[in-house]
């Protein structure tokens, strides 16, 4: 198979929100393991570096231990995050069967606040098809919860 015929089989999710805050909290939220940890899985050995490797543990399934094995592949403060997102097992169908896909983040600032942009691109159809589906909702819930989190920062900071 030649890869444009390669790349007509896979999917990405897109998430696209307006969170009412300045990038430089929204970027706080998705670069600090902790904050990370409130709106997503708490990461192991996560630095917004680019080449930095970290890990997720989720529920393992079959021969998957459930770790997520990322790489930062570009890190550009109050503007854009990508990294890999690896994990599953070829030998799995359905939920953890082997997933080589990416994850960005864009920032842009508008008049109300930050624009988030999430793909979560190059899931495979139909292996990575439960993936899709399963992550396509997930992340609907999660994107907002970045919001929820800068504003829990933004609260944090203002004198009682």
């Amino acid at each position: 198979m030649n890869d444009a015929a390669l790349k007509s089989d896979t999917q990405d999710i897109v998430v696209d929100e307006v969170l009412p805050h300045a990038p430089e909290m929204i970027w706080k939220a998705l670069t600090t393991s902790e904050l990370i940890g409130r709106w997503l899985m708490e990461p192991t050995g996560f630095e917004p570096v680019e080449g930095k490797r970290f890990t997720y543990q989720t529920t393992p399934a079959g021969a998957w231990d459930g770790v997520i094995q990322c790489e930062v592949l570009e890190a550009v403060p109050n503007e854009r995050l990508v990294y890999a997102w690896k994990g599953g097992d070829e030998g799995n169908s359905g939920y953890g069967s082997r997933l080589e896909t990416v994850v960005t983040f864009t920032l842009s600032k508008v008049a109300n606040g930050t624009r988030l942009r999430l793909v979560h691109a190059g899931f495979v159809l139909p292996k990575n098809e439960t993936a899709l589906k399963k992550m396509g909702e997930g992340w609907k819930k999660i994107v907002p919860r970045i919001g929820d989190i800068a504003s829990e920062q933004v609260a944090s900071k203002k004198p009682h």
